[in-house]
């Protein structure tokens, strides 16, 4: 199987994912399934965090709500896996990946949301690019699945960002500018010795 990384999330990144995690990822799939699992169940409630904190942006909210449900779509078919695999499902705490980033968030409005929809950007980028590094090297089912991933996690990348350059008020150059900043933190976690394995996690330590 061919996968390749689409070109706007090859050319959004800032770093590849280390080749280090992905031959560690094909030799431990129950954490990989697990974690992935973990990371739609996340990745609906934060949609659902926007619907909550944000419901008068008509937009926003609308699109929130279907990306929800995308994301609890994937959760169950995650979990089918999973299933016919033996593994059990368990919540996982979060990973230092999405901890840290979102921890850069600023808190003032309306520069919170606008660092929570480029956050939610990468976080999309990084995990399509690691579908598609992935996905050739898994068994057939388990790659075919995350191959097929690859236009909804780009899909919702470009959504956060459409968000933020519509939802925030601020001036393209000021976006670049918070971009760059959020990015160098990314590319940080990305490329430094991480001690737990996750989806989104550093080279392993």
């Amino acid at each position: 199987m061919v996968v390749t990384v689409p070109p706007v999330i090859a050319n959004f990144l800032t770093v590849a994912t280390p080749s280090a995690w992905v031959e560690e990822a094909v030799l431990r799939l129950p954490e990989l399934l697990l974690d992935h699992a973990n990371c739609e169940l996340k990745a609906a409630s934060t949609a659902l965090g926007f619907l909550y904190r944000y419901p008068e942006r008509s937009a926003l909210a609308q699109r929130m709500s279907r990306l929800a449900r995308e994301e609890l779509r994937h959760f169950e078919q995650v979990r089918s896996i999973m299933s016919d695999m033996d593994i059990p499902f368990e919540r996982l705490s979060a990973s230092r990946y999405a901890g840290e980033m979102r921890a850069v968030a600023r808190t003032d409005e309306p520069r919170k949301l606008l660092d929570m929809l480029l956050v939610g950007a990468l976080i999309e980028a990084r995990s399509c690019e690691r579908f598609a590094r992935v996905a050739p090297r898994l068994p057939e089912r388990l790659g075919r699945f995350y191959a097929g991933l690859l236009a909804s996690e780009a899909r919702h990348f470009e959504h956060y960002v459409t968000f933020a350059r519509s939802e925030c008020g601020v001036s393209d150059a000021a976006l670049e500018q918070r971009l760059a900043e959020l990015k160098e933190v990314e590319a940080g976690l990305i490329t430094s010795p991480d001690p737990v394995f996750r989806f989104h996690s550093g080279v392993p330590a």
